[in-house]
């Protein structure tokens, strides 16, 4: 094993104690698939063999895409355990989205679902998940970990960006690592702790109690996508004790319980981020789930992710903290800043920025948007907020527009990109609404050049994006855009117009 010094502020730590102190304990639940820590460090040590032999070498990437399954836990894993970069693409991206992250990333190899080999013209190989990756686990002899260090790069995130290409976010198994230890320090993880993996794993909310879970020796229980009956009958039969979702996906199992209640008596915890959450979601949620600890989530990509946490959220109900998305998580330094970056006091808007261990090193081969992101050791989250007395964070609008859908990050210029590459759209503002499902739902109004009908705009944006950027609705409208002096349009207007 690793006797690198400050192996326990990397991946090797969690994978260390695991199989040291729980080697025979269940560490995977799968479907019919199940994986104690020996096997899985069996496994790990087996992929990391196969890459090698494949001539892979340190810092070399290696892309995965697919449906959660034992093989993506064990990708996420092993490749920074061996060396090398994970570069996790959404699956719900569109194929030119999906080969700008491979090109840009410089992915090597691509670990994926059949159905996604049409990307194997983008890497050296493609490998499909299932009977052809475990072939080449059986062929491949176990590999000791790589001796790896804090800075050494783990993953490659690929997040939207402002100018429509979307950026690799930098993370290290040091910001992993701080990210598993605030949580850790927040929320109880023991060899009792089963976890229900159903937040896509391609998403900081799918792999975000990872390593805490392995360093425990807890529990995975991971289905291959969410559905909300599927979800609750797998909290059943599998005991599971926590439970972390998106509010979309929290407010289906909430219906789902409501509707056809089953034993869930063993979950304890119950947490929720990545996006807005309406009131309303939360009182049905301690409805269906009474007795539970419920923690709201902070967080971004960029800081591997968490920022804030609130937990014992249940009790604050009535309360106006309700509101609020907690205090910063241990490690984490947190202000609200003006636009000279001077720190406000209590209750004063401004922009959301932080620091600490979790915080990437900036944008892969993207120095100017690493420059525009990180300033004197800060990440500026691009969001405005406010502190109260107690330091606890209330978010109440983004900067950069940017639109959080079902979880998922959406920024609008890249969705006006796609409307602007139709020849019938003269003008084009992409916003987000309210919407008591998603959190918010991607609105555009639209001042046509040429006679073109919403459904033909909306079937031109499936073309281009992933399905979840593409507008809900889309108003066509005679009138130009309503702009400043300075010929920026005023969305805050079209939001107010178009709000009801």
């Amino acid at each position: 094993m690793a006797t690198a010094a400050g192996v326990t502020r990397t991946f090797l730590g969690p994978l260390e104690r695991s199989v040291s102190v729980a080697a025979g304990r269940t560490a995977v639940a799968c479907g019919e698939v199940r994986l104690t820590y020996a096997e899985l460090d069996e496994r790990v040590r087996r992929l990391i063999g196969a890459l090698r032999a494949m001539g892979l070498s340190r810092g070399d990437r290696v892309g995965v895409i697919g449906r959660n399954c034992h093989r993506y836990l064990e990708l996420y894993l092993a490749v920074p355990a061996g060396g090398f970069v994970l570069v996790p693409l959404n699956a719900r991206h569109a194929e030119p989205e999906l080969r700008y992250a491979l090109a840009d990333s410089g992915t090597r190899v691509l670990f994926g679902d059949p159905e996604h080999a049409a990307l194997a013209a983008c890497v050296e190989r493609f490998v499909a998940l299932g009977a052809e990756s475990d072939a080449l686990l059986a062929d491949a002899a176990p590999e000791p970990w790589h001796p790896a260090a804090e800075d050494d790069l783990a993953g490659l995130f690929y997040t939207g960006g402002t100018t429509g290409a979307a950026k690799g976010v930098m993370l290290t198994h040091g910001n992993l690592v701080a990210n598993a230890l605030a949580f850790m320090t927040c929320w109880p993880f023991t060899p009792a702790t089963r976890w229900l993996v159903v937040a896509p794993m391609f998403h900081a909310g799918g792999t975000i109690g990872v390593l805490a879970i392995v360093w425990a020796g807890g529990q995975h229980v991971i289905l291959p996508g969410f559905d909300a009956s599927a979800a609750l009958d797998a909290v059943a039969r599998e005991a599971v004790t926590t439970i972390f979702a998106v509010p979309t996906m929290l407010d289906a199992l909430v219906a789902e319980q409501l509707r056809r209640p089953r034993d869930i008596s063993s979950v304890t915890h119950l947490s929720h981020g990545a996006s807005p959450i309406a009131d309303e979601v939360l009182h049905r949620t301690r409805k269906a789930f009474p007795g539970v600890s419920m923690l709201h989530i902070y967080g971004t990509t960029e800081t591997s992710p968490i920022i804030t946490l609130l937990p014992e959220e249940q009790e604050l109900l009535e309360t106006p903290r309700a509101r609020s998305c907690g205090q910063p998580a241990i490690g984490v330094q947190l202000q609200v800043v003006d636009l000279a970056r001077r720190p406000l006091v209590a209750g004063e808007v401004g922009e959301v920025r932080v620091r600490g261990a979790n915080v990437t090193g900036g944008y892969w081969r993207k120095p100017e948007q690493t420059r525009e992101a990180l300033s004197d050791g800060w990440y500026l989250t691009g969001d405005l907020g406010y502190l109260d007395e107690a330091g606890h964070l209330f978010l109440v609008d983004r900067a950069k527009d940017m639109i959080i859908t079902g979880g998922e990050n959406v920024y609008s210029t890249e969705v006006e990109d796609a409307l602007h590459r139709h020849p019938a759209v003269g003008e084009a503002a992409v916003f987000g609404l309210p919407d008591v499902r998603w959190g918010e739902a991607v609105h555009a109004v639209v001042v046509p050049a040429l006679e073109v009908g919403e459904d033909e705009l909306i079937a031109h944006c499936r073309t281009l994006v992933a399905g979840y950027k593409v507008p809900k609705a889309i108003h066509l409208r005679a009138e130009p855009l309503p702009k400043s002096a300075a010929g920026k349009v005023l969305k805050r207007e079209l939001r107010e117009t178009y709000a009801g």
